[in-house]
Protein backbone atom coordinates (compact mmCIF):
# COMPACT_ATOMS: atom_id res chain seq x y z
CA UNK A 1 0.00 0.00 0.00
CA UNK A 2 1.63 3.33 -1.04
CA UNK A 3 2.31 5.87 1.68
CA UNK A 4 1.14 9.47 1.02
CA UNK A 5 3.97 11.90 0.34
CA UNK A 6 2.98 14.27 3.15
CA UNK A 7 3.62 11.49 5.67
CA UNK A 8 7.13 10.76 4.51
CA UNK A 9 9.03 13.90 5.55
CA UNK A 10 9.07 13.40 9.34
CA UNK A 11 8.00 9.80 9.55
CA UNK A 12 10.04 7.27 11.55
CA UNK A 13 12.02 5.04 9.19
CA UNK A 14 10.69 1.69 10.59
CA UNK A 15 7.14 2.67 9.75
CA UNK A 16 8.05 3.76 6.27
CA UNK A 17 9.97 0.58 5.64
CA UNK A 18 6.89 -1.39 6.69
CA UNK A 19 4.67 0.59 4.33
CA UNK A 20 2.53 2.00 7.16
CA UNK A 21 0.99 5.45 7.07
CA UNK A 22 2.35 7.22 10.19
CA UNK A 23 -0.67 9.53 10.40
CA UNK A 24 -2.91 6.53 10.89
CA UNK A 25 -0.93 5.68 14.02
CA UNK A 26 -1.44 9.06 15.71
CA UNK A 27 -3.85 9.09 18.73
CA UNK A 28 -7.08 10.88 18.19
CA UNK A 29 -7.36 14.37 19.63
CA UNK A 30 -9.15 14.67 22.98
CA UNK A 31 -11.99 16.46 21.20
CA UNK A 32 -12.41 13.64 18.71
CA UNK A 33 -12.22 10.97 21.43
CA UNK A 34 -14.86 12.59 23.55
CA UNK A 35 -18.25 10.85 23.20
CA UNK A 36 -21.23 13.18 23.54
CA UNK A 37 -22.87 12.87 26.94
CA UNK A 38 -26.24 12.35 25.39
CA UNK A 39 -24.90 9.18 23.75
CA UNK A 40 -23.34 7.66 26.87
CA UNK A 41 -26.19 8.53 29.22
CA UNK A 42 -29.19 6.26 28.79
CA UNK A 43 -32.33 6.73 30.75
CA UNK A 44 -33.13 3.73 32.94
CA UNK A 45 -36.84 2.90 32.80
CA UNK A 46 -38.18 1.33 35.97
CA UNK A 47 -41.54 0.02 37.15
CA UNK A 48 -42.56 -2.33 39.90
CA UNK A 49 -44.05 -5.70 39.04
CA UNK A 50 -47.42 -4.52 40.40
CA UNK A 51 -47.39 -1.47 38.12
CA UNK A 52 -46.54 -3.60 35.10
CA UNK A 53 -49.24 -6.13 35.96
CA UNK A 54 -51.86 -3.39 36.26
CA UNK A 55 -50.80 -1.95 32.90
CA UNK A 56 -50.91 -5.41 31.31
CA UNK A 57 -54.40 -6.10 32.69
CA UNK A 58 -55.68 -2.69 31.58
CA UNK A 59 -54.32 -3.29 28.08
CA UNK A 60 -55.76 -6.80 27.67
CA UNK A 61 -59.00 -6.65 29.66
CA UNK A 62 -61.07 -5.42 26.66
CA UNK A 63 -60.17 -8.64 24.85
CA UNK A 64 -61.16 -10.97 27.68
CA UNK A 65 -64.66 -12.20 27.00
CA UNK A 66 -64.85 -14.42 30.08
CA UNK A 67 -65.80 -12.27 33.08
CA UNK A 68 -64.57 -14.86 35.56
CA UNK A 69 -61.19 -14.92 33.82
CA UNK A 70 -60.99 -11.13 34.06
CA UNK A 71 -61.70 -11.32 37.81
CA UNK A 72 -59.23 -14.12 38.47
CA UNK A 73 -56.28 -12.33 36.90
CA UNK A 74 -55.92 -9.57 39.53
CA UNK A 75 -57.17 -11.69 42.44
CA UNK A 76 -54.63 -14.49 41.82
CA UNK A 77 -51.79 -11.97 41.57
CA UNK A 78 -52.99 -10.31 44.77
CA UNK A 79 -53.10 -13.60 46.66
CA UNK A 80 -49.93 -15.31 45.44
CA UNK A 81 -47.66 -12.82 43.68
CA UNK A 82 -47.87 -9.27 45.02
CA UNK A 83 -46.97 -10.20 48.62
CA UNK A 84 -43.66 -11.57 47.31
CA UNK A 85 -42.66 -9.37 44.34
CA UNK A 86 -45.40 -6.75 43.92
CA UNK A 87 -43.19 -3.85 44.98
CA UNK A 88 -40.00 -5.23 43.41
CA UNK A 89 -38.48 -3.58 40.35
CA UNK A 90 -39.74 -5.72 37.48
CA UNK A 91 -36.25 -5.77 36.01
CA UNK A 92 -34.94 -7.50 39.15
CA UNK A 93 -37.40 -10.42 39.13
CA UNK A 94 -35.47 -13.66 38.73
CA UNK A 95 -35.97 -17.41 38.87
CA UNK A 96 -35.63 -17.56 42.67
CA UNK A 97 -38.46 -15.07 43.07
CA UNK A 98 -40.77 -16.99 40.75
CA UNK A 99 -39.84 -20.31 42.37
CA UNK A 100 -40.67 -18.98 45.85
CA UNK A 101 -44.19 -18.27 44.59
CA UNK A 102 -44.83 -21.37 42.48
CA UNK A 103 -43.10 -24.25 44.26
CA UNK A 104 -45.07 -24.11 47.56
CA UNK A 105 -48.37 -24.69 45.71
CA UNK A 106 -47.21 -26.79 42.75
CA UNK A 107 -47.94 -30.13 44.38
CA UNK A 108 -51.19 -29.15 46.08
CA UNK A 109 -52.74 -26.69 43.61
CA UNK A 110 -50.98 -27.50 40.38
CA UNK A 111 -53.58 -25.95 38.08
CA UNK A 112 -53.66 -22.73 40.09
CA UNK A 113 -49.86 -22.71 40.28
CA UNK A 114 -49.50 -23.09 36.52
CA UNK A 115 -52.01 -20.31 35.84
CA UNK A 116 -50.15 -18.02 38.23
CA UNK A 117 -46.83 -18.91 36.58
CA UNK A 118 -48.31 -18.15 33.16
CA UNK A 119 -49.59 -14.78 34.37
CA UNK A 120 -46.20 -13.86 35.79
CA UNK A 121 -44.65 -14.88 32.47
CA UNK A 122 -47.11 -12.70 30.54
CA UNK A 123 -46.45 -9.64 32.71
CA UNK A 124 -42.67 -10.07 32.43
CA UNK A 125 -42.93 -10.45 28.64
CA UNK A 126 -44.95 -7.23 28.53
CA UNK A 127 -42.28 -5.50 30.64
CA UNK A 128 -39.55 -6.72 28.28
CA UNK A 129 -41.44 -5.42 25.26
CA UNK A 130 -41.80 -2.07 27.03
CA UNK A 131 -38.05 -2.11 27.84
CA UNK A 132 -38.51 -2.25 31.61
CA UNK A 133 -36.40 -5.42 31.77
CA UNK A 134 -33.95 -7.38 29.65
CA UNK A 135 -32.98 -11.00 29.18
CA UNK A 136 -34.83 -14.29 29.30
CA UNK A 137 -38.19 -14.62 31.00
CA UNK A 138 -37.58 -16.38 34.38
CA UNK A 139 -41.21 -17.59 34.53
CA UNK A 140 -41.19 -19.42 31.18
CA UNK A 141 -42.05 -23.11 31.19
CA UNK A 142 -40.34 -24.44 28.05
CA UNK A 143 -36.65 -24.93 28.57
CA UNK A 144 -36.74 -23.55 32.09
CA UNK A 145 -39.39 -24.46 34.68
CA UNK A 146 -39.99 -27.76 32.90
CA UNK A 147 -36.52 -28.63 34.18
CA UNK A 148 -37.27 -27.46 37.73
CA UNK A 149 -40.72 -28.91 38.43
CA UNK A 150 -42.47 -32.21 37.70
CA UNK A 151 -44.98 -31.98 34.83
CA UNK A 152 -48.60 -31.38 35.76
CA UNK A 153 -49.59 -34.77 34.34
CA UNK A 154 -47.37 -36.47 36.93
CA UNK A 155 -48.81 -34.64 39.92
CA UNK A 156 -51.24 -36.75 41.89
CA UNK A 157 -54.50 -34.89 42.02
CA UNK A 158 -55.13 -33.92 45.62
CA UNK A 159 -58.62 -34.55 46.81
CA UNK A 160 -60.14 -31.49 48.42
CA UNK A 161 -59.90 -31.90 52.15
CA UNK A 162 -63.10 -31.80 54.12
CA UNK A 163 -63.77 -28.83 56.34
CA UNK A 164 -63.47 -29.42 60.06
CA UNK A 165 -66.89 -30.01 61.67
CA UNK A 166 -67.84 -26.81 63.46
CA UNK A 167 -68.33 -28.75 66.71
CA UNK A 168 -64.57 -29.39 66.76
CA UNK A 169 -63.34 -25.94 65.74
CA UNK A 170 -63.56 -24.44 69.26
CA UNK A 171 -61.30 -27.13 70.69
CA UNK A 172 -58.86 -26.65 67.83
CA UNK A 173 -58.76 -22.89 68.47
CA UNK A 174 -57.92 -23.47 72.13
CA UNK A 175 -55.01 -25.67 71.02
CA UNK A 176 -53.79 -22.89 68.74
CA UNK A 177 -53.83 -20.44 71.64
CA UNK A 178 -51.34 -22.61 73.55
CA UNK A 179 -48.76 -21.96 70.83
CA UNK A 180 -47.33 -18.48 70.45
CA UNK A 181 -46.14 -18.74 66.85
CA UNK A 182 -47.15 -16.18 64.22
CA UNK A 183 -48.62 -19.01 62.12
CA UNK A 184 -50.94 -20.12 64.95
CA UNK A 185 -52.11 -16.57 65.62
CA UNK A 186 -52.70 -15.98 61.91
CA UNK A 187 -54.71 -19.19 61.63
CA UNK A 188 -56.86 -18.33 64.65
CA UNK A 189 -57.47 -14.87 63.20
CA UNK A 190 -58.47 -16.48 59.89
CA UNK A 191 -61.00 -18.69 61.72
CA UNK A 192 -62.44 -15.80 63.73
CA UNK A 193 -62.93 -13.65 60.61
CA UNK A 194 -63.92 -16.51 58.27
CA UNK A 195 -61.40 -15.09 55.82
CA UNK A 196 -59.49 -16.51 52.90
CA UNK A 197 -55.86 -17.47 53.38
CA UNK A 198 -54.50 -14.79 51.08
CA UNK A 199 -56.54 -12.08 52.78
CA UNK A 200 -54.95 -12.87 56.16
CA UNK A 201 -51.43 -13.41 54.84
CA UNK A 202 -51.47 -10.08 53.03
CA UNK A 203 -53.15 -8.12 55.83
CA UNK A 204 -51.49 -4.71 56.24
CA UNK A 205 -51.81 -2.44 59.25
CA UNK A 206 -53.15 0.32 57.04
CA UNK A 207 -56.32 -1.74 56.52
CA UNK A 208 -57.29 -1.72 60.21
CA UNK A 209 -59.16 0.72 62.42
CA UNK A 210 -58.60 -0.82 65.83
CA UNK A 211 -60.61 1.85 67.60
CA UNK A 212 -63.71 1.15 65.51
CA UNK A 213 -62.95 -2.57 65.31
CA UNK A 214 -63.07 -2.73 61.51
CA UNK A 215 -60.86 -4.44 58.96
CA UNK A 216 -61.35 -2.92 55.49
CA UNK A 217 -59.95 -4.91 52.57
CA UNK A 218 -59.58 -2.96 49.31
CA UNK A 219 -61.20 -4.37 46.19
CA UNK A 220 -57.90 -5.37 44.60
CA UNK A 221 -57.31 -7.78 47.49
CA UNK A 222 -60.71 -9.45 47.23
CA UNK A 223 -61.67 -12.37 45.02
CA UNK A 224 -64.72 -10.52 43.67
CA UNK A 225 -62.79 -7.27 43.29
CA UNK A 226 -65.10 -5.41 45.68
CA UNK A 227 -64.10 -3.65 48.91
CA UNK A 228 -65.08 -5.68 51.98
CA UNK A 229 -65.44 -4.60 55.62
CA UNK A 230 -65.05 -7.15 58.40
CA UNK A 231 -66.33 -6.41 61.93
CA UNK A 232 -63.74 -7.59 64.43
CA UNK A 233 -64.68 -9.54 67.55
CA UNK A 234 -63.02 -8.93 70.91
CA UNK A 235 -60.72 -11.93 70.50
CA UNK A 236 -59.69 -10.83 67.00
CA UNK A 237 -58.74 -7.42 68.43
CA UNK A 238 -56.70 -9.12 71.17
CA UNK A 239 -54.68 -10.94 68.50
CA UNK A 240 -54.12 -7.67 66.63
CA UNK A 241 -53.01 -5.90 69.81
CA UNK A 242 -50.41 -8.60 70.36
CA UNK A 243 -49.19 -8.42 66.77
CA UNK A 244 -48.97 -4.64 66.95
CA UNK A 245 -46.57 -4.91 69.87
CA UNK A 246 -44.42 -7.30 67.86
CA UNK A 247 -44.45 -5.41 64.55
CA UNK A 248 -44.74 -1.85 65.75
CA UNK A 249 -47.91 -1.46 63.73
CA UNK A 250 -45.98 -1.16 60.46
CA UNK A 251 -46.10 -3.37 57.39
CA UNK A 252 -47.68 -6.81 57.42
CA UNK A 253 -49.75 -7.82 60.42
CA UNK A 254 -48.46 -11.39 60.18
CA UNK A 255 -44.95 -11.03 58.71
CA UNK A 256 -42.89 -13.87 57.35
CA UNK A 257 -39.29 -14.66 58.24
CA UNK A 258 -38.38 -11.32 56.69
CA UNK A 259 -40.48 -8.47 58.04
CA UNK A 260 -41.03 -6.95 54.61
CA UNK A 261 -42.64 -10.15 53.34
CA UNK A 262 -45.87 -11.87 54.41
CA UNK A 263 -46.22 -15.39 55.71
CA UNK A 264 -45.52 -18.07 53.14
CA UNK A 265 -48.62 -19.95 51.88
CA UNK A 266 -47.07 -23.08 53.35
CA UNK A 267 -46.98 -21.81 56.94
CA UNK A 268 -50.68 -22.25 57.74
CA UNK A 269 -50.68 -25.72 56.16
CA UNK A 270 -47.64 -26.60 58.27
CA UNK A 271 -49.51 -25.56 61.41
CA UNK A 272 -52.30 -27.99 60.49
CA UNK A 273 -49.76 -30.75 59.89
CA UNK A 274 -47.93 -30.21 63.17
CA UNK A 275 -51.22 -30.33 65.05
CA UNK A 276 -52.22 -33.60 63.32
CA UNK A 277 -55.13 -31.92 61.52
CA UNK A 278 -53.79 -32.13 57.98
CA UNK A 279 -56.95 -33.90 56.80
CA UNK A 280 -58.41 -30.37 56.85
CA UNK A 281 -57.26 -27.15 55.20
CA UNK A 282 -57.22 -23.54 56.44
CA UNK A 283 -59.65 -22.55 53.69
CA UNK A 284 -62.05 -25.21 54.95
CA UNK A 285 -62.80 -23.17 58.08
CA UNK A 286 -64.95 -20.90 55.91
CA UNK A 287 -67.19 -23.89 55.27
CA UNK A 288 -67.14 -24.77 58.98
CA UNK A 289 -68.36 -21.25 59.72
CA UNK A 290 -71.05 -21.38 57.03
CA UNK A 291 -72.44 -24.71 58.23
CA UNK A 292 -72.52 -23.39 61.81
CA UNK A 293 -74.45 -20.32 60.63
CA UNK A 294 -77.02 -22.51 58.90
CA UNK A 295 -77.45 -25.10 61.63
CA UNK A 296 -77.01 -23.15 64.86
CA UNK A 297 -78.16 -19.59 64.23
CA UNK A 298 -81.20 -17.72 62.97
CA UNK A 299 -79.24 -15.15 61.00
CA UNK A 300 -80.58 -14.79 57.46
CA UNK A 301 -78.65 -16.37 54.62
CA UNK A 302 -77.89 -12.92 53.18
CA UNK A 303 -76.04 -11.96 56.36
CA UNK A 304 -74.06 -15.20 56.43
CA UNK A 305 -73.10 -14.92 52.76
CA UNK A 306 -72.09 -11.29 53.23
CA UNK A 307 -69.81 -12.36 56.10
CA UNK A 308 -67.98 -14.59 53.60
CA UNK A 309 -67.82 -11.77 51.02
CA UNK A 310 -69.81 -13.88 48.59
CA UNK A 311 -71.36 -12.14 45.61
CA UNK A 312 -75.14 -12.42 45.37
CA UNK A 313 -75.70 -14.37 42.16
CA UNK A 314 -79.33 -13.33 42.05
CA UNK A 315 -79.05 -10.17 39.97
CA UNK A 316 -82.49 -8.92 41.01
CA UNK A 317 -81.74 -9.30 44.72
CA UNK A 318 -78.29 -7.80 44.23
CA UNK A 319 -79.83 -4.73 42.61
CA UNK A 320 -81.90 -3.98 45.71
CA UNK A 321 -79.28 -5.12 48.24
CA UNK A 322 -77.50 -1.80 48.75
CA UNK A 323 -76.32 -2.43 52.33
CA UNK A 324 -73.37 -4.59 53.34
CA UNK A 325 -75.30 -5.60 56.48
CA UNK A 326 -72.32 -4.56 58.58
CA UNK A 327 -74.09 -4.21 61.94
CA UNK A 328 -75.82 -7.56 61.65
CA UNK A 329 -72.59 -9.18 60.56
CA UNK A 330 -70.94 -7.68 63.62
CA UNK A 331 -73.37 -9.58 65.85
CA UNK A 332 -72.81 -12.75 63.86
CA UNK A 333 -69.01 -12.59 64.12
CA UNK A 334 -69.13 -11.85 67.86
CA UNK A 335 -71.47 -14.80 68.36
CA UNK A 336 -69.10 -17.02 66.34
CA UNK A 337 -66.20 -15.92 68.54
CA UNK A 338 -68.22 -16.61 71.70
CA UNK A 339 -69.18 -20.04 70.39
CA UNK A 340 -65.53 -20.93 69.72
CA UNK A 341 -64.54 -19.80 73.23
CA UNK A 342 -67.28 -21.65 75.12
CA UNK A 343 -69.87 -23.54 73.04
CA UNK A 344 -71.77 -24.67 76.12
CA UNK A 345 -72.32 -21.08 77.29
CA UNK A 346 -73.79 -19.76 74.05
CA UNK A 347 -77.33 -20.70 75.05
CA UNK A 348 -77.17 -18.87 78.40
CA UNK A 349 -76.02 -15.41 77.41
CA UNK A 350 -77.23 -12.64 75.13
CA UNK A 351 -76.77 -14.86 72.11
CA UNK A 352 -79.54 -17.24 73.08
CA UNK A 353 -82.12 -15.29 71.06
CA UNK A 354 -80.07 -15.88 67.89
CA UNK A 355 -79.84 -19.66 68.37
CA UNK A 356 -81.74 -21.86 65.97
CA UNK A 357 -84.28 -24.26 67.42
CA UNK A 358 -82.99 -27.85 67.28
CA UNK A 359 -84.62 -29.78 64.48
CA UNK A 360 -85.50 -33.45 64.36
CA UNK A 361 -83.57 -35.37 61.73
CA UNK A 362 -85.72 -36.39 58.81
CA UNK A 363 -85.37 -39.99 57.72
CA UNK A 364 -85.58 -41.12 54.13
CA UNK A 365 -87.56 -44.18 53.02
CA UNK A 366 -84.80 -46.54 54.12
CA UNK A 367 -84.49 -44.98 57.53
CA UNK A 368 -81.14 -43.29 56.89
CA UNK A 369 -80.53 -39.80 58.20
CA UNK A 370 -80.12 -37.25 55.41
CA UNK A 371 -77.73 -34.49 56.49
CA UNK A 372 -78.56 -31.10 55.05
CA UNK A 373 -75.52 -28.87 54.71
CA UNK A 374 -74.84 -25.85 52.54
CA UNK A 375 -72.31 -25.99 49.75
CA UNK A 376 -68.67 -25.43 50.63
CA UNK A 377 -67.73 -21.78 51.00
CA UNK A 378 -65.42 -20.44 48.36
Amino acid sequence: MPVPFHSLRHAPRPLLDAGIDPQAQQPASPEAARVPEEVTETKVKTKTFRECAKAYIDAHRPGWKNEKHAEQWPSSLEEFVYPMIGDLDVGAVNTDHVSSIIEPIWRTKVETANRVRGRIEAVLSWATSREYRQGDNPARWRGHFENLLPPRSKIRRVKHHASMPYERVGGFVRELQKNGSVGCRALEFLILCASRTGEVRGADWGEFDLTAGVWTLPGERMKAGVMHRIPLSGRALEILDGQKRLTGGVGFVFPGQRSEQPLSPQVLLSVMERMKRDEFTPHGFRSSFRVWCAEKTTFPSAVCEAALAHTNRNTIEATYQTSDLFKRRGKLMRMWSAYLAAPEMISKGPWAKYLAEPEDDEDDEEGEVIPIRPAAAA
